[in-house]
């Protein structure tokens, strides 16, 4: 029994000390995100795919569950916009305006990942993680900008605006990805990067003809998206 409790003892001193090897902690981050959206239309069964560019923010939490494996969690707000460039819009055979899109979004991510840290020199490490994040969408619209001469009309194409008024309600305000990704830590700072694969269908609707529009090809898509974060740990242990 005393020889039982002895082992006992040493186990939890070595996971003690592990523990204390790799710190973690309450940590701020920042840095680029392109959100994407992929979705077909009534009339292609093509994905049409809409790469946006912005900003992450957000909060972050690290803890060390055993030598090396851990988990991250963490809240996001991020902020994405895409600005296509000026086309012709021909009307009777003669192009008499330019056209133009604009698609900004706005959204609020809660995350869970499982990761592995490799030390590779004092207090620098390595690591690899992966796991899902929920995804609420506060605003997707695209805005239509009609040229002709000089003068320049702007005209709300489609969107997530989720007013009952509007027919953008036949998107999904919230959505699920998976991620995967590799980052580096030295003392307090991090840098993580990587791709999330949006796992459901943003449409609400599995056909157009549900929607209202006479089409008979169902609705499908994704919204992924890339990313890359700088941090600290303000508060570790």
């Amino acid at each position: 029994m005393k020889k039982l409790s002895t082992i006992l003892l040493a186990l939890l001193l070595a996971v003690s000390l592990s523990a204390q090897e790799e710190m973690g902690g309450l940590g701020f981050h920042i840095g680029f995100a392109s959100p994407t959206l992929r979705v077909n239309s009534p009339t292609t069964k093509t994905l049409e795919t809409i790469p946006m560019n912005g900003v992450k923010v957000g909060l972050s939490y690290d803890a060390t569950i055993i030598k090396g494996f851990g988990t991250t969690l963490g809240l996001n707000y991020t902020f994405g916009t895409y600005h296509s460039k000026w086309s012709s819009v021909s009307e009777g055979g003669y192009s008499t305006t330019q056209t133009s899109y604009r698609d900004t979004y706005q959204g609020l991510e809660i995350f869970c990942d499982w990761q592995y840290k490799f030390e590779i020199a004092g207090d620098t490490y390595v690591m690899l993680y992966t796991g899902p994040t929920i995804q609420v969408h506060l605003s997707l619209k695209e805005q239509q900008y009609l040229r002709s001469g000089d003068e320049t009309k702007r005209q709300t194409r489609y969107g997530y605006e989720y007013r009952d008024n509007e027919a953008f309600e036949d998107y999904k305000r919230l959505n699920v990805t998976w991620g995967i990704g590799a980052g580096f830590q030295y003392k307090q700072f991090f840098l993580r990067g990587g791709y999330d694969f949006g796992l459901f269908n943003p449409y609400k609707y599995d056909t157009f003809r549900a929607m209202g529009v006479n089409s008979d090809y169902y609705t499908r898509g994704r919204f992924d998206q890339w990313q890359i974060k700088l941090g600290v740990y303000f508060l570790q242990f």
